[in-house]
């Protein structure tokens, strides 16, 4: 229950301070990037399958560099995330839209075909206001995901007190 409450505190905490939030994970993201990149590159060395040593190797050196990147220039790595998120919520609506037109004689059609184009409509919300989104987004959206986590802990705690 704690837990639960703790997360929900840190869920509007986020929500209103999301440029905060989204910097800090940028930068939690930054560490961990260069912890994987690390370990990444120390395994290839070490480990014993020669074939896929280079590229282990570079993708070491790809994910240190992404992480040294989000460390050393926060605001521009999480610019760069909200393009990767922009870039994930057009193609999966398009997919979504894709597999609408192919399931239009099902009665699932219209569930997908509703997730599919608002999908696109936010990636597309997004794209037109990428300047005042970007710096928020990922901050505000992990602020919901925590909101819902500490409302999930609380659910969950009050079910067990009852059993």
């Amino acid at each position: 229950m704690a837990l639960g409450l703790l997360t929900l505190v840190f869920g509007v905490a986020a929500i209103a301070n999301s440029v905060a939030a989204t910097l800090t994970v940028t930068v939690f993201l930054g560490v961990l990037f260069v912890f994987a990149g690390a370990v990444q590159a120390y395994a290839a060395f070490r480990g014993h399958a020669a074939e896929h040593r280079l590229a282990s190797i570079l993708w070491g050196i790809v994910m240190l560099a992404i992480g040294v990147s989000f460390l050393a220039n926060p605001v521009e790595g999480a610019l760069s995330l909200t393009v990767v998120l922009l870039a994930f919520l057009l193609a999966s609506g398009v997919i979504r839209l894709i597999i609408a037109w192919k399931m239009r004689t099902t009665p699932y059609f219209w569930g997908m075909l509703a997730t599919g184009t608002i999908t696109v409509l936010l990636g597309g919300y997004l794209a037109a206001n990428f300047g005042a989104a970007s710096l928020a987004l990922i901050g505000f959206l992990f602020g919901i995901e925590l909101l819902m986590s500490g409302a999930g802990l609380i659910i969950l705690a009050v079910a067990l007190r009852k059993s």
